[in-house]
């Protein structure tokens, strides 16, 4: 019984990453239709960004999260203005291979820049851990977790409350009447794609604290982010952090009871039964 609440415990802190890796998918995906295969890499960027400032500027790995995320918005900005842009509205086809396109040219570019050496954020408090009872509690990776659930929380509200969240909504119910109240598109999409890649820059940092990152972490990213944003549903970032939990409890028992190298067959598997009993996913609006 001990072993299973720890392997619960060890789920819901890997689902908590797992939901801040797929909220900038879902975000861009939701209101921009375009499938971003680059997001794993741009995660990938963002471990790298928090690893430099973590070495060679002594940052601490969360106190440099804003500023891998404001880095990595610019990024993301800059791409959808200058790439992405020009298909915004052309089939999904075409966005699919731009985007798969930039997740090879980014992943080798980092071999070039970092090696295929593996590397790990190490803060001096790495080896701490909580104990409730039998159950005992990493402290990065809990840290990990608060961060990313907080983030998801307030991404929520955001889109809920501000003015450019409200207007980021409407392009993506309705263009045609966002226009008419003044939205300008290009600058709105370009500020969603911004803060979908910035989104995952803070989700690259946390995934460094606690996991070896290397060039070719993208791709195995990507693949999970699209998961959780289909279990959890594409237009309700709580249902990002339902997937996301989802997903890693469900890896978690898989690993315990069948074995190491099942946890993604169990992933998938759920995807696919999702898709074929609700494919809107578990908190989606069904049509």
């Amino acid at each position: 019984m001990d072993l299973l609440a720890q392997v619960l415990i060890n789920g819901i802190l890997l689902g908590g990453l797992y939901a801040i890796m797929a909220l900038g998918l879902a975000l861009v995906w939701g209101v921009l239709n375009i499938v971003n295969l680059a997001h794993g890499a741009f995660i990938m960027l963002g471990a790298y960004l928090a690893w430099h400032l973590y070495v060679y500027l002594g940052i601490d790995p969360f106190l440099g999260l804003p500023i891998t995320a404001i880095v990595m918005f610019g990024v993301g900005y800059a791409v959808q203005r200058g790439i992405l842009n020009l298909v915004v509205r052309a089939p999904m086809f075409n966005t699919l291979l731009i985007t798969f396109g930039m997740e090879v040219v980014l992943t080798y570019l980092a071999q070039l820049a970092f090696s295929a050496d593996f590397r790990t954020i190490n803060p001096s408090y790495a080896g701490t851990n909580v104990a409730l009872g039998p159950v005992v509690i990493p402290t990065v990776r809990l840290a990990a977790f608060g961060v990313a659930i907080a983030l998801t929380v307030a991404m929520w509200l955001f889109l809920l409350r501000t003015k450019l969240g409200r207007a980021i909504r409407a392009t993506a119910q309705n263009l045609v009447a966002a226009r008419l109240y003044g939205v300008e598109p290009r600058h709105l999409y370009a500020m969603t794609f911004g803060i979908g890649i910035g989104l995952a820059g803070v989700a690259g940092g946390l995934y460094g604290t606690v996991s070896q990152i290397n060039p070719y972490i993208g791709a195995t990213l990507t693949a999970k982010c699209f998961a959780i944003a289909i279990i959890g549903g594409l237009d309700n970032p709580l249902g990002v952090i339902v997937g996301g939990l989802v997903l890693g409890i469900i890896e978690s028992l898989a690993i315990l009871y069948i074995g190491a190298t099942f946890g993604d067959v169990a992933s998938f598997g759920v995807l696919v039964l999702v898709l074929i009993i609700r494919p809107s996913g578990l908190l989606g609006r069904t049509a």
